[in-house]
């Protein structure tokens, strides 16, 4: 049986006075593939911010192998935690492999330099996403769905228990967004990386994730296994639109709107 890695007690979280989350509980076990679904405003992003100990929250408790975040250091945290946020803005024009280096960083004193092994490590970590074949080129002269890759092995190169990421496949075509989805799988299988990322394509989800979490409103709406959470009554509800929801014969979940018509 899986251990438990992550815990949430009771969380509550605003922007201003606008309240985002409310009463959100949820444990997080190691070896896990989640994502986190739900329309837009529902609370995903924010959610993630605080499992990545980028948000505090109003109330409740985030424990990490049972110990408080706030009781972490921010450096110990993030040898264990990485965040993988949906936008990669760079004030900076580093060269890919300087990026993927960058996820050494926790483990590097003031003033000290990458080593070899902190080398080796991000060499592999380029490897792993086919990356490395434009490591010397400049990080803001390569595709979007290139970036991704990039900002994924140096996640990688973080050496992580723990990875989160808010829409890794946001706005890439098919083809880059099951290349992300399965480096992701892979480290999940090869690895033991528990994996909890935010997702829009329910299709995918399903292929991907052996746990979903359906958020509405700010709330934790349904939080099961795939084909309990792809309910016909519970998109219906959350997402507000009347869907038919397929099993083919492979497994697949096919959800298809219903003559493109709003409840």
């Amino acid at each position: 049986m899986n251990s438990s890695l992550l815990q949430v007690q009771d969380i509550n979280f605003s922007y201003d006075q606008n309240s985002v989350l409310h009463s959100i509980s949820m444990n997080v076990n190691s070896g896990e593939f989640i994502g986190v679904i739900g329309p837009n405003g529902s609370g995903k992003s924010t959610l993630l911010k605080l499992l990545g100990g980028v948000f505090k929250p109003d109330s409740g408790q985030l424990y990490f192998k049972e110990k408080n975040y706030l009781d972490y250091q921010r450096r110990q945290l993030a040898q264990s935690i990485t965040w993988v946020p949906q936008e990669h803005p760079m004030a900076f024009n580093f060269k890919v492999s300087e990026i993927v280096l960058m996820g050494r960083h926790p483990y590097l004193s003031a003033f000290t330099f990458e080593g070899e092994d902190d080398i080796e490590i991000a060499h592999g970590a380029m490897e792993s996403t086919q990356t490395l074949q434009f490591a010397q080129r400049n990080f803001n002269e390569i595709s979007g769905g290139e970036k991704q890759r990039v900002v994924i092995a140096g996640a990688i190169a973080q050496e992580p228990e723990l990875m989160i990421l808010d829409e890794p496949t946001s706005a890439l075509d098919i083809k880059y967004q099951i290349q992300i989805l399965s480096i992701l799988k892979n480290l999940n299988a090869n690895q033991q990386t528990t994996i909890v990322l935010a997702m829009h394509d329910l299709h995918l989800a399903s292929k991907f994730c052996s746990r979903l979490i359906l958020l509405d409103e700010g709330k934790i709406f349904k939080d099961g296994k795939t084909t309990d959470v792809l309910q016909k009554e519970h998109i219906e509800k959350v997402y507000g639109v009347k869907v038919h929801v397929i099993n083919d014969p492979n497994g697949n979940i096919i959800i298809a709107p219903d003559r493109l018509c709003t409840q």
